[in-house]
């Protein structure tokens, strides 16, 4: 745990932190405040020297004073290519508490720490869930504070555990503050949290800060130092200890000048008038970021620790027991880059010798490296192979790159790249990809090289826009692989495949159709075969994939990225019970979309709501939201949008529906992207539904169609057909409706899905003359496929019953609506409850219960997923480690959940699950 600095050091800096940062520091304080009963972030943004360090070390002060614990982090660039090394620095002194994680955490986060070794890269999230987990049981029983300074320097592993953690902390007492520069990216804390931004201070604050120097300047010189600090507090500070120089006539400081270039100025002139050994001393400390002091000195035997003291002295360093720091990190930077090349160099030297860490070892031995060196390659590689075993993906990549540039053989620099490349598609980050890509054409005349390392940005671009850029790089990649023998003409078609489903244009289903059957092998055998046929024309594999699929999932027992693939293809082919079985075995539910850069990744999460499992389904879309945002992948944000847009719809949910849908539409291109314009679209219409408005709901459902009828989405309009002729029938638009449904029909071909089949007959039903009606319906609802979509066959059976009910077959009809009211009540789909319990008062019947869903209906998604796993006896830690979440988090949620659902016991839960899951599935989910 953190331990406070120098008394008089500490005071100094708390006093200056209140001064013209009084409502910043009041804001400061009420998250802290407000942490010590639930999860508070606050990020603090600012330029250099705006006070950012200082307003954190006041919050730290405060809390460590009333009792609490923290612990801190501090960012450092040449740290910033070290996978988990900002998690490692926040976490260095509560490590010995480690072992009383479960021991998946403890394994996964000892992984990434480096503190056990790993031939695979731990799960992300179970890093992720060991965190909270620590952080959690930490706050026990005094709160706890996380500060993260310079965040703009902190390792992207870590960043993204930090950001994973600060989405679930909300019922923990812990207050997680981030300092940032104003300008620099911040992934996965950049949206959705409060920030304070440190502006320039006002006149009368700045010359109070002036005033509490310890030589207040005055007159011209006064004037000056205001001009020039523009409000910066660092500047105002350091200028008025420069003072002197200030003087007209005197050398001075040459302006204008940026205050951050102007500031590294002063203290580069501060530093060259320390004695020698202080100055090898503060270029060792520069070399090693600040953070390893105890090597620095080492590197100075002749003076040891007394080569600090003059640098203490000007106030250049912070020495807190055997840890010495910059006071600023513009001081590093100004000792670092006032050295020679030369120096610089044999700093890095001096420290790779001295350096028992070998990643550190190894980025000290590049940076003292100018011309290729094959063991300084060698320790990078080796670097780059235990970050990624770690999970730091952006670590590795780095690495690498670094590592081709000192490779002395051509042909390892193309292979490095390459490798590099394949890394950095789990970054998120195109452009850099795009670059690596580059150099590997640059390096190399080899085919397989050039086709993986293109591959990888075809890959990213899949999940961004535009498509079109994507499919073109994509075949051009399957050719030239399957022309020269390259082993990933197949992996491209199938990242094809996707943008081919995104895109939804015909032209690519030809392209690709003519590339597979051009490859060896047998186009009817494997996974991923399946999965490129299924992707491109569901309608056309349907018939011959199907009755294989069984058997295809059975022999990838063993292969979780088949395993997945096979799913989605069954989710696609409208074999959704297999779908659903699959995912749960391929991963743990809501992980199912992975990490596969090419997956349809919300599918799980379609595949989950057609089901009726809507909570785990909003489960899905939450989490692919979160991480695609963090990633920069718009594209794959919008899937979730959709997701969850529709979601919220059959909830009744319709304005925040709506929300959800018009941000989906946002993020793409509707031209490129139309299987989320479809998605949107049919999202917006079941929403306007659910508040009872048919001419905006059939304008929508119609919008998944052209002018002419034909489909806008091969795959996804025809899942609109029910609706759009339930709607058409309210707005006196059947013609239309019937015109555009046999159209489909005639299209689709005798070959279409049982959910297709049943959502034509359903709308043949709907708009058919009364006395036609009736088979249209037995045909929809004939035989037990169709329990698959719960809340599509309830639709039918809402409308079956209502056009009993008008025929004065009151008899026949209760049992249908009766039926219905049950399914919805059990989904909570509010406006169909309604409607449902309308037509069975119409038929004589008044339902049991009020017009609300039930009360575990209203929970939320993480709510529900909870009270099931309570209900089947697990333990809050084990209820924790399955949804990655903290015990206490679990803990809160039941205590506020029991009153809601009227129970008093554990016990009690599992009758309350019971009613609301599906006959079929109510003994899988709670065992007797």
């Amino acid at each position: 745990m953190e331990k406070g600095g120098t008394a008089q050091g500490s005071a100094r800096e708390h006093d200056v932190s209140v001064v013209g940062r009084e409502t910043e520091t009041a804001e400061i304080l009420r998250r802290i405040a407000a942490g010590r009963s639930h999860g508070e972030v606050l990020i603090l943004t600012g330029d250099p020297g705006a006070g950012k360090s200082v307003l954190l070390g006041f919050a730290a002060g405060h809390v460590r004073r009333e009792g609490g614990r923290v612990l801190r982090a501090l960012g450092s660039e040449s740290e910033a290519h070290l996978a988990f090394a900002g998690l490692h620095q926040l976490l260095r002194p509560v490590l010995g508490e480690l072992d009383g994680l479960p021991p998946r955490q403890r394994a996964a986060l000892g992984t990434v720490l480096g503190l056990e070794e790993g031939t695979e890269a731990p799960d992300g999230m179970l890093v992720g869930q060991a965190v909270l987990s620590l952080v959690s049981d930490l706050a026990e029983p005094a709160p706890l504070l996380m500060v993260v300074d310079d965040a703009q320097w902190i390792d992207r592993a870590s960043l993204d555990v930090l950001s994973f953690v600060a989405r679930r902390m909300d019922s923990e007492p812990v207050t997680l503050l981030v300092g940032v520069r104003t300008a620099a990216a911040l992934p996965g804390l950049d949206k959705g949290y409060r920030r304070l931004e440190l502006g320039p201070l006002s006149g009368e604050a700045a010359n109070r800060l002036l005033d509490r120097q310890p030589v207040p300047p005055t007159g011209r010189t006064r004037v000056r130092i205001l001009q020039e600090a523009a409000g910066n507090p660092l500047a105002l500070v350091e200028l008025a200890r420069a003072g002197a120089s200030l003087h007209p006539g005197g050398s001075g400081v040459e302006g204008p000048l940026p205050v951050t270039d102007r500031l590294e100025r002063i203290f580069a002139g501060q530093a060259a008038l320390l004695p020698e050994a202080t100055r090898r001393a503060l270029l060792l400390l520069a070399a090693a970021d600040g953070t390893d002091a105890p090597t620095a000195s080492r590197g100075l035997p002749e003076a040891g620790d007394r080569a600090w003291a003059p640098a203490e002295r000007a106030d250049l360093v912070r020495q807190d027991g055997p840890r010495i720091s910059f006071r600023h990190p513009l001081i590093r930077s100004a000792v670092y880059h006032a050295a020679s090349f030369e120096e610089r160099r044999q700093a890095h030297l001096a420290l790779a010798k001295l350096s028992e860490e070998p990643d550190r070892r190894a980025w000290h031995l590049a940076a003292a490296t100018t011309r290729p060196d094959e063991e300084v390659s060698a320790a990078l590689r080796r670097t780059a192979d235990r970050a990624r075993r770690r999970g730091g993906h952006a670590a590795a990549a780095a690495a690498l790159q670094r590592a081709a540039e000192l490779s002395p053989r051509r042909s390892d620099q193309a292979r490095l790249l390459t490798e590099a490349a394949a890394m950095a598609v789990f970054t998120g980050q195109l452009g850099w990809v795009e670059r690596l890509a580059a150099e590997v054409r640059e390096h190399s005349d080899d085919p397989a090289l050039i086709s993986r390392a293109a591959l990888a940005t075809g890959q990213l671009m899949a999940l961004r826009r535009p498509h079109t850029a994507a499919f073109a790089l994509l075949t051009r990649i399957a050719e030239q692989a399957a022309a020269t023998g390259s082993p990933h003409a197949l992996d491209a078609l199938a990242a094809a495949a996707v943008v081919r489903y995104y895109s939804g244009e015909e032209s690519q289903r030809h392209r690709i159709a003519n590339l597979l059957s051009a490859l060896p092998g047998s186009p009817g055998s494997g996974a991923l075969h399946a999965w490129v046929r299924a992707v491109c024309d569901p309608g056309g594999a349907g018939a011959a994939l199907a009755p294989a699929l069984p058997a295809l999932i059975a022999g990838a027992k063993d292969d979780p990225g088949s395993l997945t693939a096979l799913a989605i293809v069954a989710w696609v082919l409208d074999e959704t019970a297999l779908a659903a079985r699959t995912f749960d075995e391929a991963h743990e539910r809501w992980q199912a979309y992975g990490s596969l850069p090419d997956g349809l990744g919300s599918a799980v999460g379609w595949t989950y709501l057609e089901q009726g499992r809507w909570a785990e389904a909003r489960s899905v879309a939450a989490e692919i939201s979160a991480t695609a945002s963090v990633a920069g992948l718009g594209h794959a944000e919008a899937c979730a949008h959709v997701l969850d847009a529709t979601a919220l719809a059959l909830l009744g949910e319709a304005d925040e529906a709506r929300g959800r849908a018009e941000r989906a539409l946002v993020l793409v291109d509707p031209l490129e992207s139309r299987s989320v314009a479809v998605f949107a679209r049919r999202a917006l219409g079941l929403a306007a539904v659910a508040e009872g408005d048919y001419d905006t709901a059939y304008a929508q459902f119609r919008s998944a169609f052209t002018d002419d009828g034909d489909p806008v989405h091969y795959h996804v309009s025809y899942t609109v057909l029910g609706e759009l002729a339930a709607a058409a029938v309210r707005r006196g638009r059947r013609a239309d409706a019937a015109e555009l449904l046999e159209r489909s029909a005639r299209r689709l071909g005798p070959n279409r899905s049982a959910r297709i089949a049943a959502l034509l007959d359903r709308g043949r039903a709907l708009l058919a003359e009364p006395d036609h009606a009736e088979p249209c319906f037995r045909a929809a609802l004939a035989g037990d496929t169709g329990e698959q979509w719960p809340f599509e066959r309830a639709q039918t059976r809402l409308e079956y019953g209502e056009w009993l009910r008008r025929r004065r077959r009151i008899a026949e009809a209760r049992p249908l609506l009766t039926a219905a009211l049950d399914t919805f009540r059990r989904l909570g789909a509010r406006p169909w409850i309604e409607r449902a319990k309308a037509e069975l008062r119409a038929a004589g019947i008044e339902a049991a219960g009020g017009v609300v869903p039930s009360a575990f209906t209203e929970l939320s998604p993480q709510q529900q997923q909870i009270v099931r796993l309570a209900a089947r006896g697990l333990t809050n830690r084990e209820i924790g480690e399955r949804l990655y979440l903290s015990p206490r988090t679990v803990g809160s949620h039941l205590y506020r959940v029991f009153p809601k659902l009227g129970v008093t016991a554990r016990s009690q839960l599992r009758d309350v699950v019971e009613g609301t899951l599906p006959a079929d599935r109510r003994h899988d989910q709670v065992p007797a």
